[in-house]
């Protein structure tokens, strides 16, 4: 296989060292941290403590980025919302975080993306100039973070002709023109997710996945091989619960209060070419919109919606309700001068954001609730980190190894995260297609060179759409993809649409085979 700069060999994720590290971790001496999920959040734990020099085991009953966390809009926010609502707090920690991710860990996978808030009739001028004042707050917020303005632009007014050049979609009659704002997005979150994984792996941390947590207490935890029945038990000084919607099952007394977020899948070419998204206000709700975010797969996702989830059992695979698809699209109707139907959406998803349940009065939706995270330390010493969101994965980490080093079990100095660059990052390799340098930073070039050595490895999975059978093999060999889905569903996003994930499966299957 051709070099690469990247340590490959010390964070490749693999069937072969799971096993040898699983064997080595059940029933074995006690590791310093047993990390409970490996979303952004568990994965963040378990690179923020092994770069502190702790041991650590981290398992999920899934895959890396399973639930939520493959499941988000992909944006980096600064904070704008919650500066509206007040948050000033939550707000700065959001722009402080965005920064680090785009100047110093991961400038490879989040970039600038540039949105425009069309000033259609439904926007009264009142409310044009409240979202200006907000979009200049949005601007003193990233300077405040220090965040460079060569990384994100200054706000801007638009004219009806530059709005429609920014967004050809638009209707045309009665925009007075808009209004041009900055934040940061993931070309993946299951990426980040995985990149934070495999950073961790390389610094030590045993990345277990398809582990299932049974029992849980502060000296470690009774579990189970999804792949074998096995069980057995994993010893340790300190347990972080990272399992997001799923935590309140896990310990007693953390009370989270899930919220549906949903997106569509529209085809590229339905909306013409977009170069730049979209914020599309929701009629009569001052400080709300759905987002029409352009992918670089060609795709379109529109969302999102915020909504309580309904029961008390909490889906592996949360459903999406008519009722949002339709919500969507007829947002999307207000501001669009090309019609979407609902014959039009080739996909769909929901993901479920882990709030926790307090704070709000009797009868608030979820979207009035706080994102602010909550580090809690139960009376047996289990450590479990909630709310938040993506944005913030990395300063959720490091308070929740905080809180596990302040138990006085394990020892360790502060957080090293806010330098620490991930897999990936670095100079863009030479002479290698933009969208992997995208999608891989530094390690473009060997996923590069596998279809120079096996041209059938340079075709698409699937026709019309980006990905290459050689980034199925790098999934397997280097990303811990262990069966189709995980490679299907979350090392790329080809099962979205769900008629082309069916024709991808052989591919896939191929590649899980071919891989030793």
């Amino acid at each position: 296989m051709t070099a690469t700069p990247s340590p490959t060999a010390a964070t490749s994720l693999s069937a072969a060292r799971r096993i040898r590290e699983l064997t080595a971790t059940v029933g074995g001496g006690a590791v310093d941290v047993l990390v409970v999920g490996l979303g952004a959040t568990g994965a963040g734990v378990a690179l923020d403590a092994a770069s502190r020099g702790l041991s650590v085991a981290a398992i999920d009953a899934h895959d890396l980025a399973f639930g939520t966390s493959r499941w988000s809009s992909k944006l980096i926010h600064g904070g704008l919302r919650y500066l509206a609502a007040g948050q000033f707090d939550v707000a700065h920690e959001s722009a402080v975080e965005r920064g680090v991710l785009m100047e110093r860990t991961a400038p490879h996978l989040v970039r600038a993306q540039p949105f425009v808030l069309p000033l259609t009739p439904l926007v009264s001028r009142g409310g044009a100039a409240l979202a200006w004042a907000g979009f200049r707050a949005g601007d003193a917020l990233r300077i405040a973070a220090r965040t460079a303005r060569a990384i994100l632009p200054a706000p801007r007014r638009l004219t009806p002709v530059e709005t429609r050049r920014l967004a050809p979609a638009l209707r045309a009659a009665g925009l007075r023109g808009g209004l041009l704002s900055w934040d940061g997005r993931l070309v993946d979150d299951a990426r980040l997710v995985t990149a934070l994984a495999r950073t961790a792996a390389g610094r030590g941390a045993r990345i277990l996945t398809r582990v299932r947590a049974l029992e849980l207490d502060g000296s470690g935890a009774r579990v189970r091989d999804e792949l074998t029945g096995e069980e057995g038990v994993i010893r340790a000084r300190a347990v972080v619960n990272a399992a997001g919607v799923w935590a309140g099952g896990l310990v007693e007394g953390v009370r989270i209060r899930p919220s549906r977020g949903t997106h569509l899948v529209l085809r590229g070419d339905l909306l013409g070419p977009l170069p730049a998204g979209l914020h599309i206000p929701v009629p009569g709700e001052g400080n709300r919109f759905v987002l029409v975010l352009p992918q670089e797969d060609g795709r379109v996702y529109v969302g999102l919606t915020d909504e309580p989830l309904e029961g008390t059992v909490v889906p592996d695979v949360p459903e999406v309700p008519e009722t949002d698809i339709g919500f969507l699209l007829d947002v999307v109707g207000t501001a669009l001068g090309v019609p979407v139907r609902r014959a039009d959406v080739a996909g769909a998803f929901a993901g479920l954001r882990p709030l926790l349940d307090g704070g709000a009065g009797p009868g608030a939706g979820t979207a009035d609730l706080s994102r602010r995270h909550a580090v809690l330390t139960s009376s047996e010493g289990v450590v479990t980190v909630v709310g938040g969101k993506l944005t913030t994965y990395r300063r959720m980490a490091q308070d929740a190894v905080d809180a596990a080093v302040a138990g006085g079990r394990v020892t360790a100095g502060p957080s090293r995260t806010t330098a620490l660059p991930l897999v990936g990052a670095g100079p863009a390799p030479a002479g290698v297609p933009r969208r992997l340098i995208r999608r891989y930073g530094t390690e473009a070039a060997a996923v590069h060179a596998l279809g120079a050595a096996d041209p059938g490895l340079r075709e698409p999975v699937v026709a019309g759409y980006p990905v290459t059978r050689a980034e199925l093999w790098w999934g397997v060999r280097h990303e811990g993809a262990l069966d189709e889905a995980d490679l299907l569903d979350r090392r790329c996003r080809l099962g979205l649409v769900a008629g082309e994930r069916e024709a991808a499966v052989g591919a896939a299957r191929e590649a899980l085979g071919g891989v030793g």
